[in-house]
C-alpha cells in the first residue's frame, strides 16, 4: 500500500510533471504557424479545421525534434528534471534512428496537454469544492462506490479525493515519460556500435601511444643511466669522453622529451605538435648513442633500409630501440649485434645479445615491467608480421623481427 503510494510524496513526481508542462507550453509558441492553414480556407468545416490545425502542428513540433540541438537540449532536461541517466547524444544517426527524437517531442506535448488538462480541473475541483465555491457540486464514483457533493462534509471528501487523483495523474505522466526517455533519447542499437566502435578507436589510439611513451622513455632511461655511470667514472682520467657521455645523455633526453610532449598533448586532447618521426634513417645515430654508454654495438646493414618509409619504417625503428633497450637492461655485456635486412619481400629485424650470470649482477639492476615483449609482439601482429624472442644457443638471445613490405 505505502509502495503504492510512495510516488505521490516524491518530489521527483512533479518535478518530471513540471517536464510534461513545460513540454505543452513550449508547443503553444508552434501553433500559430498551425492556423495559416485554416486561413486559406476559411469555408472548410469546423471539424476538418480542426484536424488539419493538430496535423500541422504535430507535423511542426516534429520537425523541431530532427535538429541536434533540439536532442542535445531535450536530454539535459531529461536528466535534470525526470531524474533519468541519459549519456550525451551520440554524433552519428541512423535513418530511421533520427526519428525518435521527433517521436518523443510528439509524445511528450501530448501526455504533457493530457497531464495538464486532468490534473488542472481535478485540482480546480479540489479547491473550490469545499467552501463550495461557484455553488460546486460534484459525484465521484468508485468501485460501485458514489458520493455526491452537493453541500457539507462531502465536499470535502471528494475535494481531498480530487487532489489525490491530480497526484496520481502526475505520477502516471511522469511514469510514462522516464519509461520512454531511454528508449527514444537514449542511444539506438546501431548508435551503440557507433559509439562503441569510437570508443574502440580511441583506445587502440592510446594503447599506441603508450607503447611508444614505453619505448622511447625506456629507452632513454636505460641508456642515459648507463651513460651517467660512464661518465661519473671516466670524469677524471678521460675528461673528453665524460663530456661526450654528457652531450649524448643530453641528445637522448631532449628527444625523450619531445616524444613525451606529443603523448601527453594527445592524452589531454589539445591540440598537439606534429608529431616525431623515428625512422630507420635515424637508426645510426641511435646506435651511436649507444656506443656512448660504453656498449660495443655491431651493425649489419643490408639492402636499401634507409629508404624504407611510412608505417613500415617507424615501427621498424621503435622495434629495434625496444631490442636494444632489452639487451641493454637484461644483457651480460659483450657486444650487441643489430642486423637490418631489407628485401622486395619485407624486412626483417636482428637483436642479438649475450646473456649468462653478469646480466642484472651489478649493485643496481634494471627493474622489469614484463611490458616490453608482450608490447613488441602485439606491436608486430599489428603490423601482420612474424615475432621470435628467445634463448639462441646457451649464452645468447635473440630478437627476430620480420615484417612485410605492404604495411
Amino acid at each position: 500500500m505505502i509502495r503504492g503510494i510512495g510516488p505521490l510524496f516524491r518530489g521527483s513526481t512533479y518535478s518530471g510533471m513540471l517536464f510534461a508542462y513545460c513540454g505543452a507550453l513550449a508547443s503553444l509558441t508552434l501553433l500559430p504557424f498551425a492556423l495559416l492553414p485554416t486561413l486559406a480556407w476559411p469555408s472548410a468545416p469546423y471539424g476538418l479545421k480542426a484536424v488539419l490545425v493538430l496535423l500541422v502542428w504535430a507535423a511542426l513540433i516534429g520537425a523541431v525534434g530532427l535538429a541536434r540541438t533540439a536532442r542535445r537540449a531535450l536530454i539535459a532536461f531529461a536528466r535534470q528534471l525526470l531524474k533519468v541517466p541519459l549519456p550525451d547524444p551520440v554524433p552519428v544517426s541512423f535513418g530511421a534512428d533520427r526519428l525518435r527524437t521527433p517521436l518523443w517531442l510528439l509524445l511528450h506535448v501530448a501526455l504533457g496537454w493530457a497531464g495538464a488538462l486532468v490534473s488542472g480541473v481535478l485540482v480546480l475541483a479540489g479547491l473550490t469544492l469545499p467552501g463550495n465555491w461557484l455553488r460546486a457540486e460534484a459525484g465521484l464514483s468508485l468501485f460501485g462506490w458514489t458520493v455526491r457533493a452537493d453541500g457539507g462534509p462531502q465536499n470535502w471528501v471528494v475535494a481531498l479525493c480530487c487532489l489525490l487523483l491530480a497526484a496520481a495523474v502526475c505520477a502516471v505522466v511522469t511514469s510514462a515519460l522516464r519509461w520512454l526517455a531511454p528508449k527514444l533519447l537514449g542511444p539506438s542499437p546501431n548508435e551503440h556500435l557507433a559509439l562503441a566502435a569510437e570508443r574502440e578507436q580511441k583506445l587502440a589510439e592510446r594503447n599506441r601511444l603508450a607503447h611508444e611513451l614505453h619505448d622511447s622513455i625506456g629507452h632513454t632511461l636505460t641508456a642515459t643511466t648507463i651513460q651517467a655511470a660512464v661518465a661519473g667514472e671516466v670524469l677524471s682520467a678521460d675528461p673528453a669522453a665524460a663530456r661526450a657521455a654528457l652531450r649524448s645523455i643530453e641528445d637522448s633526453a631532449r628527444a625523450a622529451l619531445e616524444d613525451l610532449d606529443y603523448v601527453l598533448g594527445v592524452l589531454r586532447e589539445q591540440r598537439a605538435e606534429t608529431a616525431p618521426t623515428r625512422t630507420l634513417a635515424d637508426l645510426p645515430e641511435l646506435l651511436d648513442r649507444l656506443r656512448h654508454t660504453g656498449t660495443v654495438v655491431e651493425q649489419e646493414l643490408s639492402g636499401e633500409w634507409a629508404q624504407v618509409h611510412g608505417t613500415l619504417s617507424r615501427a621498424a625503428y621503435r622495434i629495434l630501440q625496444e631490442g636494444l633497450t632489452n639487451a641493454l637492461r637484461h644483457g651480460a655485456g659483450g657486444p650487441i649485434e643489430v642486423r637490418v635486412a631489407a628485401g622486395p619481400d619485407g624486412l626483417e629485424l636482428g637483436v642479438l645479445n649475450r646473456t649468462g650470470a653478469e646480466a642484472n649482477s651489478g649493485p643496481r639492476p634494471f627493474p622489469t615491467s614484463g611490458h616490453g615483449l608482450p608490447g613488441l609482439a602485439e606491436r608486430v601482429r599489428l603490423l601482420h608480421g612474424e615475432f621470435e624472442a628467445g634463448p639462441h644457443g646457451s649464452q645468447h638471445w635473440q630478437l627476430v623481427v620480420r615484417l612485410p613490405v605492404w604495411v
